[in-house]
């Protein structure tokens, strides 16, 4: 079940409900991970599982942060900033001019 708020500091109400997928892992050397997924996608939660697990292992760490980690992170912040620079855009500055009466 999806909670909301109602301008953010209301009283929580249920939105909904919404598919989860969710997988683990165990590698050989013993590493578990574990993968949430908004939706339906088994393979993305499962890549997202081995990961985990991945990065728990000293051997590998500084690898999947360098080439998973690290692109998505880039990926988030290029977002974010066209996200903004797009509302900055639509940005509209009211001011109130003060009548000269009494």
């Amino acid at each position: 079940m999806v909670r909301g708020r109602i301008g953010g500091d209301g009283a929580p109400f249920n939105l909904g409900e919404a598919s989860v997928s969710r997988a683990a892992v165990r590698l050989a050397s013993g590493e578990v991970g574990f993968g949430y997924v908004l939706g339906r996608d088994g393979e993305k939660a499962r890549l997202i599982a081995l990961c985990d697990a991945l990065i728990q292992s000293g051997d590998l760490a500084s690898e999947i942060e360098q080439k998973v980690v690290a692109p998505l992170r880039q990926e988030r912040e290029t977002a974010r900033g066209q996200k903004a620079a797009e509302t900055a855009a639509t940005r509209v500055d009211f001011y109130t001019l003060v009548r000269g009466e009494g």
